[in-house]
């Protein structure tokens, strides 16, 4: 591409880097989640939420589990003040969840926020101020000295508003150096470290340190060596939580989180699904159900992820992607015929040897954990789909338990039908295409009466139409179905070898229906499947067996 040389490297990262986690293959435990979807997500919608879907949006991310949230910028707008007095006023807050508000860094806008927390028992006040090299020089023309004088004055002023707004509510502090990625390490270090010197943190009394990528602008080790590199140097390391917030500018946010989790972090904020400014935020949802698979208890209550997708979408007018990690709609979808085949042969292996670990292929977890169906939203047929999946279909949803053989001949018609049809094949519609194709088929041929005796093998009597022409025939067999058979052959002329049948009941109970299948092969080496339900098991297997010559012909 042409102008590639006016682009180059913006980040900073710290000089020979011990990269200690680099030696950890995994997160070990849950870090704190905040979601940061009422302000930062809000922001980044096209048309920001009403108070009432605001509500809405709080009551789902309290019901996940999240026990803190950030509500709103007072500051920025009326409706994120009001909503801020909303939820206090109302007691919408549970006691276990603190809600956290964002303030810039200047007097009236801190003022508002301990303005729009009075009352409330437990909160978090976030004070930001950019640091970054490019926004001292284009935007603020000011020096190293005066950006920290800023951070540092909104320090003192927050623990001034404290003391005099506070009282009765216990009030944490966090700072974010906006543009931490862009900011030389040594002066973010030196800004961080004085504002916690001035906040003091305890044991009882912690800070909240946020270094976000803010604009992402290099590879995830990179930050998490910053953030490594910011643990080791941060004053009263004991007391301080050490807290991400990554943007997904780079398409890196969640490798980012996990990384700088790693690197000694413990805090995360982020978004549900990742919406955000720009290109998003990283996906909580994401980052919770990557520890959930690798047996990492995430603290969330994540068991009806369908229902979190249908709030969200509903109160932000954002739609989650098809191929959203966990969450699309076709993120557990199989297609592929081999696919279909290996899910539905390894779910059969789980179930049958109790096994205590999921390993299924292609399924990185159990969907059912997270409210996810097998039928609707794994097994999905359409002219790429193989027998396995399609006879799966049928007989998860259906009971219907085709022969090894037969489900290839089904798998057949079934594909070509959608490759016609140029579209998926639904439940209903595989269903319909079984039975229309392959089930209790009496045209021409139908056995409408079939009469048995004991003499010398079996005797059959047997009366049929072909036709509008009604005729009966006798024939021995060694049972009573290969009796018809040969009524059937002697008198009609059909040549062909029975080469499977297959029985089951396909309801359970006294009043259970059978279902017969029938498998025949011509002397020139065509074979034709049928398939006869009844509620009595011979006439469902003269069914089928009709129904396999009848479809001979076709």
């Amino acid at each position: 591409m042409e102008n590639v040389s006016k682009y180059g490297i913006q980040y900073f990262a710290p000089e020979r880097p011990p990269m200690r986690w680099a030696q950890r293959d995994h997160i070990e435990r849950a870090p704190i989640w905040c979601s940061v979807d009422l302000r930062d997500g809000n922001q980044a919608l096209v048309v920001p939420m009403s108070l009432e879907e605001k509500i809405d949006f709080f009551t789902a991310l309290v019901k996940a589990g999240f026990k803190e949230i950030e509500v709103g910028f007072p500051g920025a707008s009326d409706t994120e003040y009001l909503f801020t007095r909303t939820l206090i006023e109302r007691g919408l807050i549970p006691e276990d969840v603190t809600i956290q508000v964002l303030t810039q860094s200047r007097s009236h806008l801190i003022r508002k926020a301990f303005e729009a927390l009075k009352g409330v028992k437990r909160a978090i006040v976030h004070l930001y101020n950019p640091t970054s090299l490019a926004q001292r020089e284009q935007v603020f023309h000011m020096s190293r000295q005066q950006i920290k004088e800023i951070a540092l004055t909104g320090a003192r002023e927050c623990l001034r508003l404290k003391e005099e707004m506070m009282e009765g509510s216990q009030i944490l502090f966090e700072y974010s150096p906006e543009s931490f990625t862009g900011t030389e390490l040594d002066f973010a270090l030196e800004v961080c470290n004085d504002v916690l010197d001035v906040w003091q943190p305890t044991k009882e009394r912690p800070v909240i340190l946020n270094l976000p990528a803010t604009v992402s602008l290099s590879m995830p080790h990179v930050y998490a060596n910053q953030i490594e590199y910011m643990c080791d140097h941060l004053h009263h390391r004991a007391h301080v939580i050490v807290s991400l917030h990554p943007h997904n500018d780079r398409g890196c946010a969640v490798a980012d989180t996990e990384m700088g989790l790693l690197a000694g972090a413990d805090r995360v904020e982020g978004t549900l699904f990742g919406n955000g400014e720009r290109t998003g935020n990283a996906d909580i949802l994401t980052l919770a159900l990557n520890m959930y698979a690798q047996g990492v208890d995430p603290g969330l209550e994540l068991s009806n992820v369908p229902e979190l997708v249908s709030t969200y979408e509903r109160v932000t007018g954002m739609r989650v992607p098809e191929r959203q990690p966990y969450a699309g709609q076709l993120v557990f979808a199989a297609f592929s015929g081999g696919h279909q085949d290996a899910i539905t042969k390894g779910m059969r292996w789980h179930k049958e040897h109790a096994c205590g670990r999921w390993t299924v292929p292609y399924l990185s977890i159990d969907p059912k954990d997270i409210g996810r169906e097998y039928d609707s939203d794994v097994i999905r047929i359409n002219s790429q789909s193989g027998k396995g999946g399609i006879s799966h279909v049928l007989e998860s949803r259906y009971g219907y338990d085709l022969p090894a053989a037969m489900r290839e001949d089904f798998g057949y018609t079934v594909k070509r039908i959608s490759d016609r049809l140029h579209k998926e094949m639904q439940a209903d519609e595989i269903l319909a295409v079984f039975m229309e194709n392959y089930v209790n088929c009496f045209d021409p041929l139908d056995v409408v009466e079939a009469h048995f005796k004991q003499e010398d093998g079996i005797v059959a009597l047997v009366t049929v139409y072909r036709g509008k022409e009604e005729m009966t025939f006798t024939a021995r067999g060694n049972g009573r179905l290969d009796a018809v058979s040969n009524a059937l052959k002697e008198n009609l002329g059909y040549q062909y070898s029975i080469i499977k049948y297959q029985e089951h009941a396909i309801d359970q109970g006294s009043n259970a229906k059978a279902i017969a299948y029938v498998g025949i092969r011509t002397p020139e080496g065509v074979v034709s499947w049928g398939a006869g339900t009844h509620d009595d098991i011979m006439a469902a297997s003269v069914n089928a067996l009709v129904s396999a010559i009848n479809r001979l012909g076709k």
